[in-house]
């Protein structure tokens, strides 16, 4: 989703930005400097949009363009994740969050749940029933989709083989990362290419969890998924996605 700002009438659509789908990338372009714009309103309605890509003034934005910076890895991807869990109105306490976001932040070089457990300085158990009580997908199941994330960015933003990309993060091998996406999320690397960003990735293992049982609605909000119209049913997935929770714990 693109929104020029320069448009006239752009500030009837803030609500309309704002209740977008989870998953749905925004980016926002802003109006042509002038010391005219209304900039409290600009910066009100990116707070309140969280756009994941803010451009300058463009006469005639090009897609190809837009699709780039969309795509472009966050300065912290830690940060990012559970500043887009709360915009999409997940309710975790404040500890909960931090261990998910150092988590997420550790990713980038564990890959067991033995060595997440050490490094955030608490047991495996304990670990796994902080999340299990928060009504949250088990810890194991959160390094994986942040290594899956990393995974998509570094397709969407290089040339590399899969078996590179996939090596880098830890994986044995290509196949081995592109059944952990199948089991978790229900794509394959090869579909990460063709789109923009990272959130649709992380829905799309929202919605299995939910259909899992391994998160609760009450926690994720009510915002509706733009993956809940691009799976399978709740029934079907849960019968695959069941047999998953045992393979990847």
């Amino acid at each position: 989703m693109a929104w020029d700002l320069e448009a006239d009438g752009w500030s009837e659509a803030t609500d309309f930005v704002a209740s977008r789908p989870a998953g749905v990338a925004l980016a926002i372009i802003l109006p042509d400097s002038d010391e005219r714009a209304p900039l409290v309103p600009i910066l009100r309605a990116v707070q309140k949009t969280r756009p994941q890509a803010v451009l300058p003034y463009h006469e005639s934005p090009r897609p190809h363009e837009i699709a780039q910076v969309i795509r472009r890895p966050p300065v912290s991807l830690a940060s990012s994740v559970t500043d887009y869990m709360a915009w999409r109105g997940f309710s975790v306490d404040p500890t909960t969050r931090n261990i998910i976001q150092r988590t997420i932040e550790l990713s980038a070089r564990l890959s067991t749940i033995t060595d997440l457990a050490r490094n955030l300085y608490v047991s495996r158990r304990a670990l796994g029933r902080r999340l299990l009580n928060s009504g949250l997908p088990v810890p194991s199941h959160w390094l994986h989709i942040a290594r899956l994330i990393r995974a998509t960015l570094k397709l969407q933003n290089s040339t590399e083989s899969l078996f590179k990309v996939a090596t880098s993060l830890g994986y044995p091998d290509g196949f081995s990362m592109s059944n952990q996406m199948q089991r978790l999320c229900g794509i394959r690397p090869q579909h990460t290419r063709e789109r923009y960003g990272w959130e649709w990735v992380f829905e799309s293992w929202l919605v299995r969890e939910l259909a899992i049982g391994g998160v609760t609605s009450k926690v994720v909000g009510s915002r509706p998924s733009v993956a809940g119209t691009a799976i399978e049913s709740s029934a079907s997935v849960s019968r695959r996605a069941t047999g998953a929770v045992a393979n990847s714990r």
